[in-house]
This record gives structure tokens, C-alpha cells and sequence, in this order.
């Protein structure tokens, strides 16, 4: 299985069980999002392709506590017709290797990602 997202806007939360958070610490705007089934029973594989903040802190991500803390992403699938079936999530989100960038022709940082999921509701 693999799925596909074309130009998502991604809020991210800090995942946490006992007092799960409900304002997003960061919202970014990506030209790619791709999921990935591993086949290690529900973990899934993703990266997130040429994105860039809207809002928020984005170098905690690639910090030393960032890179062990875990996340929970959604974003809004645009494709289904009914808007109360069409929010997207990941749970159990690491960025182990953080989040690298570079630069584009217009001197802004594009950034891009690797990450892993423990659950998702993808469809």
C-alpha cells in the first residue's frame, strides 16, 4: 500500500496520551505527502517532499528532544465529498533523522523529511 497526497497543508501536534494537546505547534504547506505500509504489522513509513512553515516552530522538529519526542499529523483529504470523512491522521510520528533543507532560486528553505507512524487513518 502505498498513498499519496499532492500539495497537503500538514498541522503538526505533539503527541502526548495523558493531556493530548489541541492547538497545533506547527503547520506546514507541502507539494508532497506519501504513506507507506512497512508490512511490520500497522507501522507505516512516509515522507513529507518540499515543504515549507506556515506557522510554528519548525526547528524543534530536527532538535535532540524533537527528534525522540512523537507527533500527531492531520491534514484534510480533498478528494472526499463529505467534509466530516475527509480529515487524514498519523499517530506515533518520529522524524529520527530530523528535517533537513536547502535553499531555492527565491533564497527561501525548502525543507523535506523521512518518518515513521505507529497507527494511521488514511482512508
Amino acid at each position: 500500500m502505498k498513498l499519496l497526497w499532492d500539495r497537503p497543508v500538514i498541522v503538526f501536534y505533539k503527541e502526548r496520551l495523558d493531556q493530548p494537546e489541541r492547538s497545533a505547534f506547527l503547520v506546514v504547506k507541502a507539494m508532497k505527502l506519501i504513506v507507506s505500509s512497512t508490512g511490520e504489522g500497522s507501522s507505516l513509513k512516509g515522507s513529507i517532499r518540499d515543504f515549507f512553515p506556515l506557522m510554528g516552530d519548525i526547528d524543534y522538529v530536527s532538535s535532540e528532544r524533537g527528534k525522540s519526542d512523537q507527533y500527531v499529523l492531520c491534514w484534510f483529504d480533498d478528494k472526499e465529498d463529505d467534509f466530516s470523512k475527509s480529515w487524514r491522521r498519523l499517530a506515533g510520528v518520529t522524524f529520527h533523522a530530523g528535517i533537513s533543507y536547502g535553499v531555492d532560486s527565491a533564497k527561501k528553505r525548502i525543507y523535506n523529511t523521512d518518518f515513521k507512524a505507529t497507527e494511521g487513518k488514511l482512508k
